[in-house]
Order: C-alpha cells, then sequence, then structure tokens
C-alpha cells in the first residue's frame, strides 16, 4: 500500500466522504496510481479528475467516494459498472463485493477498453472470476447478466434510461449523473423506483452507438 494512497484515504474519511469500513479497505488496498495514463502518474494522488484520453476521465477521489457510499455494495453483490474506463472504480467494487460476489464492466471505447483491462490485471479480479469485461454500449445495460444488485454509471445520459431500471433487482440500488446532479435510485416494486438528487456534480456525458 501506498503511504501517499493511504494519506488520500485518511482526507476523504477526514472530510466525510468515505465512511464504511469495507469501502475504506477497498480504497486503501486499491492505489489510484495503477489507474492513472502514464504522463499523469504524478497527480495520481491529487483529489482531481484526470483525463486518460478519448474525452474521458478518472473520475475524482471525493466523486467515487461519494458514489459508493450512496451505492453501499455488499459482499457477495452482483453489479453492473457502465463505462468502466480507467478500471479504477471497477477495482474498487472488486474488492467490496469479494470472491462471492462480481462486477461486470461496459467500456464503449476500444482503447480504454484494453486501458482498463490492462491495468485491472494489477489486482487479478478477471483471473479469479471476480470481474468480467465486455467492449460494448452500457446505455442498454447488459440483459444477458440481469438482474444486478447494484448498477453504477460514471457517464451521464440525459435521461434515466429504462434498460437500467429493467435490470436492477427488486430492492436494488442504482446511483449515476444526470444534468449535473448525482442520483440514487432505489427499485422498490417492479413499476416504484424512488429517486433521490444530490446536485452539484459533473460528469462526461454517455456514449452511444445509435
Amino acid at each position: 500500500m501506498s503511504e501517499l494512497n493511504n494519506r488520500l484515504v485518511d482526507e476523504l474519511v477526514k472530510v466525510g466522504h468515505l465512511k464504511t469500513p469495507r469501502i475504506i479497505e477497498a480504497f486503501k488496498k486499491i492505489d489510484r496510481f495503477d489507474f492513472v495514463i502514464e504522463y499523469l502518474k504524478n497527480d495520481a494522488y491529487l483529489n482531481n479528475p484526470l483525463g486518460i484520453g478519448f474525452g474521458q476521465t478518472i473520475s475524482q477521489p471525493l466523486t467515487v467516494a461519494f458514489m459508493l457510499e450512496l451505492l453501499q455494495p455488499q459482499e457477495g453483490d452482483k453489479v453492473l459498472d457502465i463505462g468502466f474506463g480507467s478500471g479504477w472504480q471497477m477495482a474498487l467494487l472488486c474488492e467490496i463485493v469479494g470472491v462471492k460476489g462480481k462486477v461486470f464492466g461496459i467500456e464503449i471505447i476500444s482503447e480504454l477498453y484494453e486501458f482498463g483491462k490492462k491495468n485491472l490485471k494489477h489486482y487479478d479480479y478477471e483471473q479469479k472470476g471476480m470481474a468480467e469485461l465486455i467492449l460494448g454500449d452500457g446505455s442498454h445495460g447488459l440483459a444477458t447478466q440481469a438482474p444486478f444488485d447494484k448498477i453504477i454509471s460514471a457517464a451521464a445520459p440525459e435521461e434515466l434510461l429504462e434498460e437500467w431500471k429493467n435490470q436492477l433487482k427488486i430492492g436494488g440500488q442504482m446511483v449515476w449523473p444526470m444534468k449535473n446532479s448525482l442520483w440514487l435510485g432505489i427499485k422498490k416494486t417492479e413499476t416504484e423506483f424512488e429517486m433521490k438528487e444530490f446536485p452539484g456534480f459533473d460528469f462526461v456525458p454517455l456514449l452511444k452507438k445509435d
């Protein structure tokens, strides 16, 4: 574990963005340095988003912490990570859900799919069967593996997508950005979907093939 990474995590705990012990431990084990593009490695521990090419970013640590605290992934959960990009958030999710869980990641940009896949090899989650990476359009979710306990997206659709709602288990939770806010959705029944808004965030738009 990197001392600089631990300092970043301690700061996120101090300001109240990281609270849950299992999530804190994942942040300590998964070093952000391993997921930053080569020429920005010196900035890996800054609490800023960093470019990874193709108009995409590795999200700000504060934002990832906030999203995972909202999502509350549990040991054994099946999770869909839409737009996994650098692979950092996906690695955190794998660490949280553990060997009894599984994280499915979708990335639409082939170069970033390869970048994230390479980065995740630092932690062997794919080899252990805890992660599955798909090159494809995340706007449709992943119907072949539905339903999911949790769904998370780091890219912002213009509106909540029905495919995502339909692929969430009853009682499941979803976190996604939309219109400069983060949203938490809880699927109460097949027809009832509770939503809570957390304004003040900025995300790249969700890319689609059609």
